[in-house]
């Protein structure tokens, strides 16, 4: 039985380090569960899930190079998930959300660089408003001094 792609295999754990482990698998072969292969939730000690000498089941997930890349997780049977349904058109679509102006609904959505000029003379426009004010005040710059 030759090892290929997508093929599930028993193997025994030979070796574990702080990146995976190595399983020896039929006719001799070694190949390698990646620590991110070993169990759908996070895993940050494998030791924790393996021990040397385990007996597991394996799915090839890739060979390349002679080296061989094992998944313990899917070589798990799991049912398949039902596709999500459709979600339902909205009975009022055209309803304005509170907050928002409705002037431009059909219009084509502003790219980046229009939201940004459009930002920039605001805050100019607030700024230039906001010196005007505070130098009338302090008597800066042609203010009446008395």
């Amino acid at each position: 039985m030759s090892i290929e792609v997508g093929s599930k295999l028993q193997g025994k754990v030979t070796g574990i380090t702080n990146f995976g482990a190595f399983v020896e698998l039929p006719e001799g072969s070694t190949g390698l569960v990646h620590i991110s292969e070993v169990a759908d939730n996070y895993v940050k000690d494998i030791n924790d899930h393996l021990k040397v000498g385990d007996q597991i089941e394996v799915k090839v997930i890739n060979v390349k190079d002679g080296k061989i890349g094992l998944s313990i997780k899917k070589a798990i049977d799991r049912p398949e998930r039902p596709a999500r349904p459709a979600r339902p058109e909205r009975p009022d679509s055209k309803r304005q959300r509170p907050g928002k102006p409705n002037d431009n609904r059909n219009s084509r959505p502003e790219n980046f660089e229009s939201k940004m000029a459009k930002f920039l003379k605001d805050s100019e426009d607030r700024l230039s408003s906001l010196k005007r004010h505070t130098e009338s005040k302090r008597g800066g710059r042609g203010a009446r001094r008395g």
